[in-house]
């Protein structure tokens, strides 16, 4: 049995399967051809975050195989009560075949892994949201951006920044990270990081300057300044990005082509530019709808890995 809780835990041929299963599916969906590799499963989604994409996208993605998507916010279970992960995991593992969490802490995700009977799927921690980055792969290589890129994420060293990181690491890409100071990736996963790249021919570089790291890539991708937990933090977060929003001057140092990712939800005028954002509104929103894509190639690959 299988978890996806972080790219971290799979290699490059393994991440291409999913990403091949991805593609498989959406094709025949976009045909109107059923699969119902989930027949008769439930997937349990349990959200300590809020989310329109993670729930949308993981119960369509439900249906569409087969299967029955349950929601249970942290408001409604014990959990939000004050039981333990572990117990949680025991429980609800017992009564469905597959979970979908989306929390705050990584350890309480790999815990309740731990204790479960049945694949667990990080629907986003603090530290990964590694199907955002199936999703951002599955857009890459539609856009014919997958040969060698070179990549710029410019803004807060998160998880959107950890899960690239862990990406270009496996597939031995480019990437070039702009953080204001303070606001770099987490050093763990900067050393693990590196240390895969020097055997993979990947090379991760770190800027303070977005005008630096953004110059003659293939892609350039964001994500927002300020997220879940952080609302307190906003005024000082918005006066320490100040020139860190990717508008139409600053993409015109990436080349001609390039394309434009983010996750969701956008907020113009601080990480990203109105005009910017409408340029490339068709990938992002292609982006999105390859959530649903993504997942359910995730979800097929775990139940195949179990059987």
């Amino acid at each position: 049995m299988r978890h996806f809780l972080t790219l971290k835990d799979f290699s490059k041929a393994e991440i291409m399967e999913m990403i091949d299963l991805a593609f498989e599916l959406k094709r025949d969906q976009k045909a109107g051809k059923i699969r119902h590799e989930l027949a008769n499963q439930t997937l349990a989604m349990i959200f300590e975050k809020s989310s329109t994409r993670t729930r949308v996208s993981f119960e369509v993605g439900m249906y569409q195989l087969g299967g029955h998507a349950l929601f249970l916010s942290s408001k409604d279970i014990q959990l939000g009560r004050g039981e333990p992960m572990k117990d949680t995991a025991r429980v609800v593992s017992r009564m469905v075949d597959m979970v979908m969490i989306r929390t705050f802490s990584q350890e309480g995700l790999e815990e309740f892994a731990k204790y479960s009977k049945v694949p667990v799927i990080n629907g986003l921690t603090d530290l990964y949201h590694p199907v955002q980055l199936m999703a951002d792969l599955m857009t890459l290589i539609e856009h014919g951006k997958d040969q060698n890129p070179t990549i710029a994420y410019i803004g807060d060293g998160n998880n959107m920044t950890h899960s690239w990181m862990w990406l270009v690491a496996k597939m031995g890409w480019t990437l070039n990270i702009a953080s204001p100071v303070g606001y770099e990736a987490d050093d763990v996963v900067q050393r693990e990081t590196l240390s895969l790249a020097a055997q993979t021919g990947a090379k991760i570089t770190f800027f303070h300057n977005p005008k630096e790291a953004i110059r003659d890539v293939d892609v350039v991708t964001t994500d927002t300044w300020i997220s879940m937990g952080q609302e307190e933090e906003k005024a000082k977060r918005v006066e320490d990005f100040a020139g860190f929003i990717v508008d139409e001057e600053l993409m015109r140092l990436a080349k001609e082509d390039a394309i434009f990712l983010h996750c969701l939800p956008a907020y113009r005028g601080y990480e990203v530019s109105e005009a910017v954002f409408e340029k490339h509104a068709d990938t992002i929103f292609e982006e999105a709808e390859n959530r649903l894509h993504a997942q359910k190639g995730i979800m097929v690959y775990l139940d195949r890995q179990r059987s």
